[in-house]
């Protein structure tokens, strides 16, 4: 039979020793990454109160309750700056003022060009937002579309155009929608 030796006494199990360094090994680079990531945060500033440091106060929101607002069974008096009594301001009534119709602006980027050389068309069309514009010449005695259309973005619009037509050329850009027109530019081509 063979024979066993005994086990030496004091030295114990490798494999427990190696699993209790691994722990130790492990809290002890948790607590430093731990300690690196507090520091870190307070040099950030993160989870700091932005108000006084000594403020222990929960903040919360608050929403008052909504209350009807007073009927006002008296006219509202203003005084004049001149020094007329309140009645005389009092007893004005106010005028309808009508709301401003809505404008194209066009404006051309040259006065003169040659033939076929670039000239720049912008503008701007308040309200006009999405608009389509088409762009027109006149020729004949009449307005006349140049086959250029373009849409109106932040209420401003540009595109370009060239023409052969040799002197004085008039341009506008029309509302496709509304017929609304521009005022005219005069550009002389030569």
């Amino acid at each position: 039979m063979p024979e066993q030796l005994p086990e030496p006494r004091g030295e114990g199990h490798p494999i427990v020793a190696g699993l209790a360094a691994l722990v130790g090994v492990a809290v002890v680079v948790g607590l430093v990454i731990g300690g690196v990531v507090l520091a870190g945060t307070r040099v950030v500033g993160l989870g700091e109160d932005s108000g006084s440091p000594d403020s222990s106060e929960e903040r919360s929101m608050y929403v008052p309750k909504p209350e009807k607002t007073p009927m006002q069974t008296e006219p509202q008096v203003t005084l004049a700056p001149n020094g007329d009594s309140p009645s005389a301001t009092a007893t004005k009534k106010p005028t309808r003022t009508a709301s401003p119709r809505k404008q194209i602006t066009l404006s051309a980027s040259a006065t003169t060009v040659a033939p076929m050389e670039r000239l720049d068309l912008t503008g701007v069309y308040p309200g006009g937002e999405g608009a389509i514009l088409r762009v027109e010449r006149f020729a004949d005695g009449g307005w006349q579309d140049f086959g250029v259309t373009l849409s109106v973005s932040d209420e401003t619009f540009s595109t370009y155009i060239q023409t052969g037509v040799p002197g004085v050329n008039r341009f506008r850009v029309v509302d496709t929608d509304s017929a609304l027109d521009s005022n005219e530019v005069r550009v002389t081509i030569g």
